[in-house]
């Protein structure tokens, strides 16, 4: 993909989101990458976790957790300055790191947050982080989740769609992204049984006639089975360098902080994910 060509059309600011751990590393290259392309501002966030009774007990460690994000965050800004980004780096101290990523996108009014999957102190048997989890849950802006391995060149992307209102906010991204990329956007929409495949007809040939009025075309595949399964499948089978996915689907609930679909397919796929809200 060339430098000139931004694969999301409306990126504007973009927020990064970074905790200087292996699992963050994905996420500042892609947040770099992207802010390059599309010629759209940084802002470098990283929170010290404290609350008031261990500052109180430990400030030494504090301490040398600040002097950490710090340095981190300086790291970033030289990154993004090689590569000819204009970044800019917020540190916050708290307990609660996912508010501050929250409000920070509103206050900046930014166009994309970007996540690892995890951070420093996610449980190793636990693939997607809370943070991460959270900021999904309550920001009402798109959230692209970078694996370390992601790199998003402007090759295939993988649209998942369930018919829901959530689907058709996200088919709107994915069909942004072949628009600019020149790609075809591969449309996925996973019936539980045989009975149910006309439904997930239905949902791709709504997608495809978005698109036609975009004048881009797209690949459906309807098929049967577990939904994160065959997406994390296909995306895998056409090397797809990102999958584009609502946040909830048809039966998910307003009061979750994100669909069980949404959460597998991330904690699953190796390139990256956009979860749109």
């Amino acid at each position: 993909m060339s430098d000139k060509i931004c694969p999301f059309n409306q990126t504007g600011r973009i927020l990064l989101s970074t905790d200087g751990s292996e699992y963050s590393a994905g996420a500042v290259r892609e947040a770099i990458n992207l802010a390059s392309r599309c010629g759209s501002e940084l802002l470098a966030l990283s929170v010290v976790e404290t609350n008031v009774e261990f500052s109180a007990l430990a400030p030494e460690l504090v301490e040398k957790e600040e002097l950490r994000t710090r340095e981190h965050l300086d790291a970033v800004a030289a990154q993004a300055g090689e590569a000819g980004v204009s970044c800019e780096t917020i540190a916050h101290e708290g307990d609660t790191p996912w508010r501050f990523v929250v409000d920070e996108a509103d206050q900046r009014d930014v166009g994309l947050i970007v996540m690892g999957r995890r951070g420093r102190s996610a449980m190793q048997k636990i693939v997607i982080g809370s943070v991460t989890a959270r900021v999904i849950g309550h920001t009402s802006r798109p959230v692209l989740v970078a694996p370390r391995v992601a790199n998003i060149t402007g090759g295939n992307v993988v649209l998942a769609t369930d018919g829901s209102e959530y689907s058709h906010e996200a088919a709107k991204y994915a069909i942004d992204y072949g628009k600019n990329c020149g790609v075809v956007p591969i449309v996925v929409s996973v019936a539980g049984d045989g009975s149910e495949l006309g439904r997930a007809e239905e949902n791709i040939r709504q997608v495809a006639e978005m698109a036609g009025q975009l004048d881009v075309e797209v690949e459906g595949v309807a098929v049967v089975g577990k939904p994160h399964e065959e997406i994390v499948r296909v995306a895998m089978d056409r090397s797809a360098e990102l999958i584009v996915i609502g946040s909830h689907g048809r039966t998910g609930l307003e009061r979750l902080l994100m669909g069980s679909v949404a959460e597998r397919v991330i904690d699953n796929t190796v390139c990256a994910v956009l979860v749109i809200r």
